[in-house]
């Protein structure tokens, strides 16, 4: 399982864009390469990745192998209203993970 940063920040004003970044700490192993033993490494990367906030989907990634390990993302949304942003992804073994964030609007 791999450890996830969230940076949003903790308000912003009602219409106002704001960034979301995400740093992933996973392998993201392409599958390509080898042991020390001769044998392949099995492929081991995030496949599908979502943000919603305030239960609407901001972005939908599918991933690759030619994704680095530790992959970074940065994106805008506009503050509609205060709501969680909740970060989800799946990888190669089935492992689903989440980190959630809030986010306060600001009116006027």
């Amino acid at each position: 399982m791999g450890r996830v940063l969230l940076k949003v920040p903790a308000t912003a004003r009602q219409g106002e864009e704001f960034e979301i970044r995400i740093l992933i700490a996973h392998a993201m192993e392409s599958g390509q390469r080898r042991a020390d033993t001769g044998g392949l490494i099995p492929r081991q990367i995030i496949n599908h990745l979502t943000c919603t906030y305030g239960g609407v989907e901001v972005i939908s990634l599918d991933l690759h192998p030619a994704i680095a390990a530790n992959p970074y993302f940065a994106f805008t949304a506009r503050a509609d209203a205060s709501g969680p942003i909740v970060l989800s992804w799946v990888d190669d073994a089935g492992v689903v993970q989440s980190e959630t964030a809030e986010l306060g609007v600001l009116l006027g």
